[in-house]
């Protein structure tokens, strides 16, 4: 899904956020968009019941919209094999503009890293005597020809035939564990096979002769031919050894693709390093991050549904794109770079604005993104009880319930008793499934809602549901709660509130009397009876 624009509702997901984000994808997709809708956590048991009532699947959980390492343009497919010779590591980091490269086996595990300060201390201070590396790196590095191949791989001691002949034939032993370097000395080319050596390497693109190379077939001699003399030969000869000769048993700083960006630049802050390896969770090495070089940064596109505050959405919303809104509450404290299409309707709730963008663009509605839309208009409306309710979320229900074939009243009924069943839930679940935060000057207010068609089942518990809604305000630090169990039956809600701000909120309620549990009657809204009276009493202190 990384190319994808992710459509999401508010942090507690509740029916009208999930139908609005899936009915919007699926008409961005019908127009050639690519849009994912998610969810930010756990459904709600109402939310569940109208999934599977019109068989659609569950969106995906999103944790958050921070920026990984998976966002940023590092250097992907950066690496060389273990096996490959130090000349082709080299070139590989002269070709990217790099200073270091990762290794990997043949597998892509990463199995260390190696830098051009390691490749120098080899050119200056390596082994120029021994050599273990295979016959393909050789005809690479020295720009060779294959004449005789017996072996992949060479192991041998370097011997550069610079002697007169009749000194190497008189002083020098030679034998299968040696690699002479030699130009056309026929004498010593022929003193090489007879002992069998491991290589011989013919610098000069010379010719061997027919009668040494049935000798060499016949005692195993590898043999390689090179156009470059005896200097340039020797002097490259030990690039071809395995990259890995280089490799150290230090510990490696290695970054996993789906790390955080800021959690990665503290690092290396305290690191002090500029190469490191990406691998995803296998340890399969992807390419290589430098820290300097981070400048192309893929913010996750995302459209709001449902929501405009920041607190209420997505953890790392800063670090995304914003491509668009729509919403049906106030206008929050969001803000954008770029101007973006922002559509915020006077509604009881975002499906019926979802609804008239389809009607707008003249795109078919299939029965079950009809039957998914109607679903968020009676959830939010509360089956155009609330006070939020406007004449269009009927027309638009009445049309949505007749594409899906539905009596709205039937259908309601049930929907409403799946969500408002209580079993199995845990009271701190029944408290935050559908809890808002709301940052008002320097407080933040939180208001549980609980819709309910049994409100004495909350009510004969009231006093252990306080002890945790104190418990779960003091933790979280909010300055003010209280719970709304509206009562769709009775037509209005009961209160429970946090005893240390029980002043504050009769006075903000406008209350004669306040007591917990208290019936407050027509109150169905927390957007617009609830919240609206809060904001005002905090800020006209």
């Amino acid at each position: 899904m990384k190319d994808t624009t992710y459509i999401f509702g508010h942090r507690r997901p509740d029916t009208d956020s999930v139908a609005a984000s899936i009915a919007l994808s699926y008409l961005k997709n019908t127009r050639g968009h690519n849009t994912t809708p998610v969810i930010l956590d756990h459904l709600n048991k109402e939310t569940e019941f109208v999934l599977d009532y019109f068989n659609i699947k569950e969106p995906e959980f999103l944790n958050d919209v921070k920026l990984r390492i998976e966002d940023i343009d590092y250097y992907k497919e950066c690496f060389v094999e273990d096996t490959d010779s130090i000349k082709k590591a080299y070139e590989e980091i002269i070709k990217q503009s790099i200073t270091g490269i990762p290794i990997v086996n043949k597998r892509q595990q990463l199995l260390g890293l190696i830098t051009m300060k390691m490749i120098a201390h080899e050119l200056i201070s390596g082994d120029f005597t021994n050599l273990t590396t295979s016959y393909d790196n050789l005809l690479e590095t020295l720009e060779g020809k294959e004449v005789l191949r017996f072996d992949d791989e060479i192991h041998g001691e370097i011997y550069a035939a610079a002697f007169r002949s009749t000194t190497i034939l008189n002083s020098v032993e030679l034998n299968n564990n040696h690699i002479v370097i030699v130009g056309d000395r026929h004498s010593v080319i022929e003193y090489a096979i007879e002992n069998k050596v491991k290589l011989l390497i013919i610098v000069g693109g010379r010719e061997i002769k027919p009668k040494h190379l049935e000798m060499a077939k016949k005692n195993n001699v590898n043999i390689i031919s090179t156009p470059l003399d005896t200097f340039h030969t020797t002097k490259m000869i030990g690039l071809s050894s395995y990259v890995k000769s280089l490799l150290t048993r230090a510990r490696i700083e290695r970054i996993k693709d789906t790390d955080y960006l800021d959690s990665f630049m503290e690092l290396s802050s305290k690191q002090g390093y500029n190469n490191y390896p990406v691998v995803n969770s296998k340890n399969k090495c992807l390419g290589l991050i430098r820290v300097t070089d981070i400048k192309e940064i893929n913010r996750k596109k995302v459209i709001l549904v449902d929501h405009n505050e920041m607190d209420q959405s997505a953890i790392g919303l800063k670090e995304a794109e914003i491509v668009e809104i729509v919403d049906h509450h106030k206008i929050g404290d969001l803000s954008t770079n770029v101007p973006i299409n922002f559509r915020n309707m006077n509604v009881g709730s975002t499906s019926t604005i979802i609804y008239n963008m389809y009607l707008e663009t003249n795109t078919e509605i299939p029965m079950d993104m009809a039957g998914l839309m109607l679903s968020g208009i009676i959830s939010d409306t509360l089956k155009f009880t609330s006070p939020t309710t406007t004449e269009r979320d009927k027309a638009t229900a009445i049309d949505l319930a007749r594409i899906a074939e539905l009596d709205i009243d039937t259908y309601a009924t049930r929907m409403f008793k799946a969500g408002t069943r209580l079993d199995g839930k845990t009271i701190e679940e029944v408290i935050t499934t559908d809890m808002k935060i709301f940052p008002i000057d320097k407080e933040k207010v939180a208001v549980s809602q609980v819709i309910t068609l049994n409100s004495e089942e909350i009510l004969d518990k009231k006093e252990d549901y306080l002890r945790v809604f104190e418990d779960i305000l003091r933790d979280r630090r909010y300055t003010m709660g209280l719970m709304c169990l509206t009562d769709i039956i009775a037509n209005g809600s009961y209160i429970l509130y946090d005893p240390s701000n029980e002043e504050r909120i009769k006075e903000a309620l406008g209350l004669k009397e306040i007591y917990q549990g208290i019936y407050l009657e027509g109150i169905l809204s927390r957007k617009k009876q609830i919240i609206p009276k809060l904001m005002s009493y905090i800020k006209g202190r």
